[in-house]
């Protein structure tokens, strides 16, 4: 794969900075291509590698940083990050790597299929955009709790009220993953024999091996939002063809409690960079890094979130499962029934993690000493100089930081 050449001399000046002895010998080693599985991602090493690089992001970020977040993380059932992560030639973290499978597959579709996908990104933008914004309801009381700005009365975030707020988040996603289905499980059902022969060519080669082809004419009437809507749908639809359940399930390690900046600080430096390769070691080495910085008895905190989680992230693998099978059946032109009841389960799962990283990080970051802030502000500079948003983020759009309604109803029990 094509590395960012910062992250490795970033990867260098961390490891020096700690305090700790720590060197290559100690971090795990990163899987070869082929090997990303969903065990891997749950395992105690890859998540304590992630929830300790989410803990850097959340305290040397701001607001802003924390908003940031990959449109492809939303609605996300179709094998597309198992198809990236396992790519044979190594360009799955690309910029390129979704245009791609994007452009291609719609180079694939009839022009009565494309105008499928571009009349469900007309019906999709305003919930797609809703998604990005509902989330600064917790990241503005993760904040909160870090600054000890609390409601009166209270002490901490309740558990109950952020499973439940995550709940209806994640039954948004479900709603907008059935619509999708539909539509390119329908697409995809009816593709021509030699729609399929020129797709099957491609099953199980890396992308530098794959066609490069001119944009569609389609795209060009579209808004911006709606054209990001599409190549979303398109790339998800080539690793839906491509994938199976097992690829559906699969999730990279950070997937889950993306509320604390660890996507800017690995995903920011590449927007707008073509051919842009992102270091896939980032996150371990700097997750070791800021372990390393602090105090045995912060380290312990962070440490314990492992143990904390494993039993909600194992439930979001078995519902992950149960919700890929459902959707799968649009492929064969069966229906598509209800997984709301699902999707509750999986953001009360997602919720839950949230609120146990919130807790912990707020806890740590309260008590740092000058000496281990001063070692997390270097990590950061190391790996993306003094890059701050001015504002905010809807997914990786640059908006104005939104005023949010009261965050009040998350420190206290549900009514």
């Amino acid at each position: 794969m094509k590395r960012n050449t910062l992250g490795s001399v970033a990867v260098v000046t961390v490891l020096a900075l700690s305090t700790s002895s720590v060197s290559a010998a100690d971090l795990p080693p990163a899987p070869g291509p082929g090997s990303y599985t969903i065990e891997q991602a749950v395992s105690d090493n890859a998540q304590l590698n992630t929830l300790a690089f989410d803990a850097l992001g959340f305290l040397t970020g701001t607001a802003g940083t924390d908003s940031f977040f990959p449109p492809g993380k939303v609605a996300d059932f179709w094998g597309f990050q198992y198809l990236r992560d396992n790519d044979p030639s190594e360009m799955g973290h690309n910029t390129d790597f979704l245009t791609r499978a994007s452009l291609y597959m719609l180079d694939v579709l009839t022009p009565t299929q494309r105008a499928s996908l571009a009349a469900l990104a007309k019906q999709q933008v305003g919930d797609i955009n809703a998604y990005a914004m509902k989330r600064f309801t917790f990241m503005t009381a993760a904040r909160r709790l870090l600054t000890r700005s609390l409601p009166k009365g209270t002490t901490s975030l309740n558990q109950k009220s952020v499973e439940q707020w995550s709940a209806g988040l994640y039954r948004l996603d479900g709603a907008m993953s059935v619509a999708r289905a539909k539509v390119m499980g329908a697409a995809l059902y009816g593709l021509t024999e030699a729609q399929r022969a020129r797709l099957e060519p491609l099953r199980a080669k890396g992308m530098s091996t794959w066609p490069v082809v001119a944009e569609v004419p389609e795209l060009r009437a579209l808004s911006g939002d709606e054209k990001v809507a599409v190549m979303t749908y398109a790339g998800d639809m080539f690793s839906w063809y491509m994938g199976d359940v097992t690829a559906d399930v699969y999730f990279c390690p950070e997937r889950h409690g993306t509320y604390f900046g660890s996507f800017y600080l690995k995903d920011a430096p590449a927007v707008g960079n073509p051919g842009y390769g992102i270091d896939t070691t980032i996150t371990g080495n700097l997750g070791a890094a800021f372990l390393a910085a602090l105090t045995p008895t912060h380290a312990k905190t962070i440490n314990a979130l492992v143990a904390a989680q494993r039993a909600s992230l194992n439930d979001i693998v078995q519902v992950r499962r149960s919700v890929a099978v459902e959707l799968r059946k649009a492929l064969s032109g069966g229906t598509v029934g209800d997984i709301s009841q699902l999707m509750t389960r999986y953001g009360v799962a997602d919720g839950r993690i949230g609120y146990l990283y919130a807790t912990a990080f707020a806890s740590v970051g309260r008590t740092l000493s000058t000496v281990e802030r001063n070692k997390l502000k270097a990590l950061r500079t190391q790996l993306i100089g003094t890059m701050s948003p001015t504002g905010a983020y809807r997914y990786a759009t640059p908006i104005a930081l939104p005023k949010i309604a009261s965050t009040d109803f998350l420190f206290r029990a549900p009514k």
